[in-house]
C-alpha cells in the first residue's frame, strides 16, 4: 500500500478536481490492483473499500509514494 499526492504542475486542473471528489487526496492510501491487457490502460486502483479504473491519463496525475515517505 502506498500513500498518494496530486500532482498540480502541467496538468488539467479539471482532472485534478475530478480525482479529489472521488476520493484521490493527498496522504490516502491506495492500491494498485492490476493493469488492463497488456499492461495498458484501465488501471484498477484501490481507495479504501472503493475500487476505480483509471485510464493512463489519469494515472500520471497522481505521485505514489511509499507509505512513511510522504512528501507534504
Amino acid at each position: 500500500m502506498s500513500a498518494l499526492r496530486l500532482a498540480g504542475a502541467a496538468v488539467d486542473a479539471a482532472v485534478l478536481q475530478r480525482l479529489g471528489e472521488l476520493g484521490f487526496l493527498p496522504g490516502e492510501p491506495v492500491r494498485l490492483l492490476r493493469r488492463g491487457p497488456g499492461g495498458r490502460e484501465p488501471l484498477a486502483v484501490q481507495i479504501g473499500d472503493t475500487l476505480f479504473a483509471l485510464r493512463l491519463a489519469e494515472a500520471a496525475c497522481i505521485e505514489v509514494t511509499p507509505i512513511g515517505e510522504v512528501r507534504s
